[in-house]
């Protein structure tokens, strides 16, 4: 298994950017995904190149600004999936992202690493 991290520093408040990421059900920062529907705790989405996933919420917790998800379905042959995504305030107008995905088989990391790249670069453009 690898265990991917990239930290990320934004130049807007903690809460700002908790307001885009704990939305669950937006996507305009992830520039592969047109649409997510929501049912329950459960996303359902298509990712261009991926095809149809669903991910599990497992955590989305105010106070810490920690939201943790797993793809839970994939065309691919995904093992294990855990993605971890905390705000950490810096000052009032700056925070910093730590994002840590689990990644198993190892075979995925490298794709998994790249989305997670194009994601931070996606927040960057709606802030």
């Amino acid at each position: 298994m690898k265990t991917l991290k990239e930290e990320a520093r934004f130049n807007c408040s903690a809460h700002e950017l908790w307001v885009i990421l704990s939305d669950v059900g937006r996507c305009d920062w992830v520039p592969t995904i047109d649409k997510i529907a929501l049912e329950g705790d459960l996303r359902h989405f298509e990712m261009t190149g991926m095809g149809q996933i669903t991910e599990k919420i497992l955590k989305q917790d105010n106070a810490s600004m920690t939201l943790q998800y797993s793809a839970i379905k994939t065309p691919a042959p995904i093992e294990h999936h855990l993605a971890t995504m905390q705000i950490v305030s810096l000052n009032e107008h700056e925070c910093l992202l730590n994002w840590t995905t689990e990644i198993s088989p190892d075979i995925f990391a490298e794709g998994i690493q790249q989305g997670m790249l194009i994601s931070i670069e996606g927040i960057k453009t709606v802030i």
